[in-house]
């Protein structure tokens, strides 16, 4: 079994959402109590995500849906505040099982 954690995140309207990760790495791409400009969250979190998802390729010889999906469910939402000027990400914090 490989290590999973989840991050919460506030998105630019004050809204929240909790995130998961197959992998540990995403403690290396965000640091709680940090805001994040969209695109850079977004940077990272697609590299960060696809890195856990390849872990778990690795490992397992597929690779991570809950994480490609959980990218998908990121990308979807972010695209709700593309238009707004200076829109940013706060990681609020990490959740280890």
């Amino acid at each position: 079994m490989m290590p999973e954690i989840r991050f919460q995140i506030e998105w630019p309207d004050g809204s929240q959402d909790l995130c998961y990760s197959p992998s540990l790495v995403v403690k290396e791409y965000f640091t709680p109590d940090q805001s994040y400009d969209l695109e850079d969250f977004l940077a990272r979190s697609r590299e960060a995500l696809t890195i856990a998802s390849d872990r778990v390729k690795a490992k397992y010889g597929r690779p991570c849906g809950l994480a490609l999906g959980q990218l998908q469910e990121i990308e979807a939402r972010a695209s709700q505040y593309r238009q707004l000027p200076q829109a940013q990400v706060r990681i609020l914090q990490f959740r280890e099982p």
